[in-house]
């Protein structure tokens, strides 16, 4: 059994390596998803009509109740 595990290492190591889809395209899916991320949160960030002053203080009212 551990000659044909060996052999079969050996046979891997000197078989020529393929380039796979990750090997062609990994960087370019890679910088396409940064560039959609980027597209659109910087839509939502400047579009989307958040106020950003963090602070809750003298925005909040309380409702009256109803009963």
């Amino acid at each position: 059994l551990a000659r044909g595990i060996q052999h079969t290492a050996v046979r891997r190591a000197h078989r020529k390596h393929e380039p796979d889809f990750h090997d062609k395209y990994g960087n370019l899916v890679l910088l396409g998803g940064a560039a959609v991320f980027t597209a659109v949160w910087g839509y939502v960030f400047t579009q989307a009509g958040i106020e950003w002053g963090l602070s809750p203080v003298g925005r909040i009212t309380p409702k009256e109740w109803r009963e």
